[in-house]
């Protein structure tokens, strides 16, 4: 979980698009990820491929990256 929320808040910086209120970021370009609550499957989609005006990040953030940050968001969430 630490190494999702340091993706989350630094590496990644999700928080400047998605709210998500463990993470303490208020993001309004995106989704409100506390009201969305996707599957774990749905942000490793988005966050690899892209979704909208949100950037894909594979290439920036490896697989392991990847996979931190969408169990932190998912977890965060349930």
């Amino acid at each position: 979980m630490k190494l999702g929320l340091e993706i989350y808040n630094e590496k990644a910086m999700c928080g400047s698009c998605h709210a998500l209120k463990a993470a303490g970021s208020d993001g309004d370009i995106g989704p409100n990820l506390d009201i969305l609550k996707p599957q774990i499957s749905q942000v490793i989609l988005a966050v690899t491929n892209g979704i909208g005006v949100m950037p894909a990040f594979e290439g920036m953030l490896s697989t392991e990256e990847i996979n931190a940050v969408s169990h932190y968001v998912y977890k965060a969430t349930e």
